[in-house]
């Protein structure tokens, strides 16, 4: 494995890589940023948790002319949280050098981006629409960009701006450096290195390399209706530090969120019906430790640079693999150990097969927790608290009484007693979730039992209010496939407004105001809705 001080980067950036404890670079790293240094076009092929944002970071700072007050690079991102992770990662990687970096993003007041832009950045990172109605409104200029970087690609593809993409990149002077990193490699996104870029290099991560051995993989069997109180004894017995758990609808966050306070956790949730205070606020109390849970849709947590988080909860497992390898990658970060549960109903072993195939991992079968074995984990708990006192703690004060309490009471009493008043017993306040339907393999198979039909698990018409296939949009459209509407009227929006009848939301990706593309038709492509996600 190549040192940061191998790959040709000056000292300035060396510093503050070295501020940020890194040695070591990672394999996308280590194959990207000599390649970049050297002008080259690149498209990344890798997930999130590789370290890409320094591997496109890093050579992108080193062209940046700090004395120059021109626009030199710019970064776009699928959504706003991870136009702010990323801006932030630049902040720390360019420190030193002390390069400008400015965040635009939908949802943030434009005249506040405005005065921003006042201040003469060199680098922006931003969402597509935003960036766009900036260009629209002459108040970015892209005429003196070296280096453009697409990040996500395939995600912002799968929210329809590929449009939005080739309208910026097409503004950006031809003689330029183009990176591009995806996940997955579909034709869309093909067309565009062949169209936008010059003769670029490949660099391909692997997915077996993205899972990372330090992440142990479990699957639970469980019906759909036990899952809430697998999950919470879980919790008991595990004892996570910084947990996130993975809901697939905005629904299912906010009901998740709100049980789980109910039963005594420290939980909120965060998906793209928050306000971006919200969810600021939200991120900033989990990486400060003072909520214990974060409940999350895929959109909502792309992205996300958390560390810390410990475990990993699949309540609902993801459409694709691809969402699969992104959930699992906020844990076991920086060479620590994480875990990662993951929720499957009798009808989904299908997915699960498809998701072991995908990442060349097969997951570990767990049998889900009994209530006293939940309540073990909590004694144990209360246990180690007490032994992690008496040998930290100064109890001079309290040992007079306690030796009257001896006196008194056998001591086993005594300490038993300590034990019960320190030790959670695990809460069954009685639940109710929606249910969500199975999500089916991309092959066609449910790896067992019958479809979501009038008495499916989690389907039908008792399931979730209505719909044959699980959920029914209540709009007019009906949803066959599950979780979104991709016809009918298709919202793009959040980011901008492009005349009024067009708005794209960054966040959900449904794509167009007035715009009805097929009527009442629905095109299900195993991905979350705009109303569901």
């Amino acid at each position: 494995m190549a040192t940061f001080r191998e790959l040709g980067l000056s000292e300035k950036l060396l510093q503050s890589v070295e501020k940020m404890g890194f040695e070591e670079a990672t394999p996308i790293q280590a194959q990207t940023i000599p390649l970049a240094l050297e002008g080259n076009d690149v498209i990344g092929q890798a997930q999130t948790g590789t370290g890409k944002t320094a591997a496109f970071g890093l050579p992108l700072l080193e062209k940046i002319d700090t004395k120059s007050e021109h626009i030199q690079g710019i970064v776009i991102a699928p959504t706003r949280e991870l136009a702010i992770q990323v801006a932030e990662e630049l902040y720390k990687i360019g420190s030193f050098k002390g390069v400008r970096i400015l965040p635009i993003y939908g949802g943030q007041d434009i005249g506040r981006q405005i005065r921003s832009l006042k201040k003469r950045p060199q680098l922006i990172v931003g969402t597509p629409g935003r960036i766009m109605d900036h260009m629209n409104r002459k108040t970015i200029r892209l005429n003196n960009v070296h280096t453009v970087v697409l990040d996500e690609a395939d995600e912002m593809l799968n929210m329809g701006f590929i449009e939005d993409i080739e309208s910026i990149l097409t503004d950006v002077p031809e003689e330029r450096q183009t990176l591009l990193f995806s996940a997955t490699m579909p034709d869309p996104i093909r067309r565009i290195g062949e169209r936008f870029m010059k003769d670029p290099q490949l660099v391909k991560v692997k997915a077996k390399e993205v899972t990372m051995p330090n992440i142990t993989q479990y699957y639970v069997e469980v019906q759909e209706k036990k899952k809430f109180d697998t999950l919470t004894r879980l919790l008991d017995i595990q004892s996570p530090e910084l947990a996130i758990v993975f809901g697939r609808t905005k629904r299912r966050v906010d009901e998740l969120s709100e049980a789980l306070n109910l039963r005594g956790y420290t939980a909120e949730g965060i998906h793209g019906d928050l306000s971006q205070a919200k969810r600021m606020s939200v991120l900033r109390k989990f990486k400060q430790g003072t909520i214990e849970v974060l409940v999350a849709t895929d959109v909502a947590a792309r992205g996300l640079d958390i560390s810390g988080v410990t475990h990993v909860y699949n309540f609902d497992l993801p459409q694709d693999p691809e969402s699969y390898v992104h959930r699992i990658g906020r844990t076991g970060r920086a060479g620590k150990k994480g875990l990662a549960m993951s929720f499957i109903t009798p009808r989904e072993f299908g997915q699960l097969k498809l998701i072991e195939r995908t990442t060349k991992r097969n997951m570990e079968r767990l049998t889900p927790p009994t209530l006293d074995e939940a309540l073990e984990g909590q004694q144990r708990m209360a246990s180690e608290k007490l032994v992690s006192m008496i040998e930290n703690d100064n109890l001079s004060y309290y040992k007079r009484l306690a030796e009257e309490l001896v006196e008194e009471h056998d001591s086993i009493s005594v300490v038993a007693a300590a034990l019960k008043l320190m030790t959670k017993e695990p809460d069954q306040t009685p639940i109710n979730l929606t249910s969500e339907p199975p999500v089916v393999a991309k092959d066609g198979r449910r790896g067992g039992g019958g479809g979501g039909g009038r008495r499916g698990n989690g389907g039908g018409y008792q399931g979730n209010r209505g719909g044959r296939s699980g959920d029914r949009n209540r709009g007019g459209d009906r949803n066959r496939g599950g979780d979104r509407n991709r016809g009918g009227d298709r919202n793009r929006g959040g980011d901008r407004n492009r005349g009024g009848d067009r708005n794209r939301n960054a966040e959900g990706g449904s794509r167009g105001g007035d715009r009805n593309r097929g009527g009442d038709r629905n095109r299900n492509r195993n991905r979350q809705s705009s109303t569901n996600n």
